[in-house]
C-alpha cells in the first residue's frame, strides 16, 4: 500500500465516523421544522418531486442510454489517478448545476419548480461518470443498483445512511444477495432530505443566489459520497481496507 493510500485509509475512517455518527440536537430540530414545512407545500409542487423520482427509476430499470459506454479508457489507472479525475468532473458538475439553479431559482416558483428534475438528471449523469473512473460500467444492471446505493447514502435519514454505508462496505461480498432497492423508501428519503434551503429557491429575488448555493452544495455531497464509495472498492478489493 502506497502514501497515498494510507491516506485516504485515514479519510475515509474519518468519513464513516461521521455518518454512523448521529444528528445533533440543533440538526434534528431543524429536520421536525423542515418537514412540517414540506407538509404544507402545494400539491404541485410535491408531484413534481415524485414524478422526478419516478422517471428517475425508469432510468435505472430500463437501462437508459445514458448509462452507455465502458470505463476501458480509465484501465491500469491508480487511485490517485482516478480521484483526480473525478475531482475535475466533480468540479465541472458544480458549476453546471450552480448555472442551472441559479437560472430556475431566478423565474420564480414556476421555473423554480423545473429544478427537480434538471438537478435529478445532473447527479444522475455525474455518477455515471464517476461509475467509469473507478473502473465499472454503468450498463451493468448491478452497478445501477450500487449507484443508487451511492445515491442514498448522500441523501438520506441518520438511520438509513448507517445501513446504506454497510451495504456499500460489504458489496462485494455479498453480489448474490444484496436486496433490491425499496423505490417507495428512496422516494421518501430523498423528498424528507430536501433542505428548507432549497425550497427558498421557488422564492422571487432570493431565488437565484439560493438555487446556486444549494445546488452546488448537493453535487459536492454526493460528490464526496460518490467518491469515497467508489475508494472502499478499490481498497477491498485489494484487500487492503482497514476497519
Amino acid at each position: 500500500m502506497d502514501s497515498y493510500e494510507l491516506r485516504i485509509q485515514y479519510e475515509l475512517s474519518r468519513w464513516k465516523q461521521k455518518i454512523l455518527t448521529d444528528s445533533n440536537v440543533f440538526k434534528t430540530s431543524a429536520k421536525k421544522i423542515q418537514l412540517k414545512i414540506q407538509s404544507l407545500l402545494p400539491e404541485q409542487i410535491q408531484d413534481l418531486l415524485t414524478q422526478s423520482i419516478k422517471n428517475m427509476m425508469t432510468l435505472f430499470i430500463g437501462g437508459s442510454s445514458v448509462f452507455s459506454g465502458g470505463s476501458e479508457e480509465y484501465d491500469a489507472l491508480s487511485l490517485r489517478e482516478r480521484d483526480e479525475i473525478l475531482d475535475k468532473k466533480l468540479n465541472e458538475y458544480k458549476k453546471i448545476s450552480a448555472v442551472e439553479g441559479a437560472g430556475t431559482g431566478a423565474g420564480g416558483i414556476l421555473l423554480g419548480l423545473a429544478d427537480f428534475p434538471l438537478l435529478m438528471g445532473i447527479k444522475i449523469r455525474f455518477l455515471v461518470e464517476a461509475a467509469k473512473i473507478y473502473g465499472y460500467a454503468p450498463k451493468d444492471e448491478v452497478e445501477r443498483q450500487f449507484m443508487l446505493y451511492i445515491f442514498q447514502l448522500a441523501f438520506s435519514s441518520d438511520e438509513h445512511r448507517k445501513k446504506t454505508l454497510h451495504v456499500i462496505e460489504n458489496w462485494e461480498d455479498q453480489l448474490d444477495q444484496n436486496p433490491q432497492i425499496n423505490w417507495e423508501h428512496l422516494q421518501q428519503e430523498y423528498r424528507d432530505h430536501i433542505d428548507l434551503a432549497k425550497l427558498l429557491q421557488l422564492v422571487p429575488v432570493i431565488g437565484a443566489p439560493v438555487g446556486a448555493y444549494v445546488n452546488y452544495q448537493l453535487l459536492e455531497q454526493l460528490g464526496e459520497t460518490a467518491k469515497n464509495a467508489y475508494r472502499i472498492r478499490h481498497l477491498k478489493k485489494k484487500g487492503e481496507l482497514l476497519n
